[in-house]
């Protein structure tokens, strides 16, 4: 089992930046894939970013290269979202994801956080 706690959302204006932080614990402790999901009031989940054990690899939806940036630390088991020149299109509740592998969690993660809110005020 892994447990994954999303922190950081909040309200921004346009253009501004925040960073989310995702917690994991559990058995896996730095060996899973984790990744970056977001859904908006009436749309399906949405794929965003993700990252593999390593953090050598990285995978990010369209919409947001180049303006966010997912990273982890493995001695924290803490996997982050840096998220730059926001729009308000980013406005969604943000989930946090584990896999085995980062094909995995762009797909079927296995383990889901609660997830925290972004609003990006126009």
């Amino acid at each position: 089992q892994v447990q994954l706690v999303e922190s950081g959302g909040g309200l921004v204006q346009a253009g501004g930046s925040l960073r989310l932080s995702c917690a994991a614990s559990g058995r896996t402790g730095s060996t899973y894939a984790l990744g970056w999901f977001r859904q908006s009031q009436g749309k399906e989940r949405e794929f965003v970013a993700a990252i593999d054990w390593s953090g050598s690899i990285t995978y990010y939806a369209d919409s947001v290269k180049g303006r966010f940036t997912i990273s982890r630390d493995n001695a924290k088991n803490t996997v982050y979202l840096q998220m730059n020149s926001l729009k308000p299109e980013d406005t969604a509740v943000y989930y946090c994801a584990a896999g085995r592998n980062t094909m995995v969690v762009r797909t079927t993660p296995g383990y889901w956080g609660q997830g925290t809110q972004v609003t990006v005020s126009s």
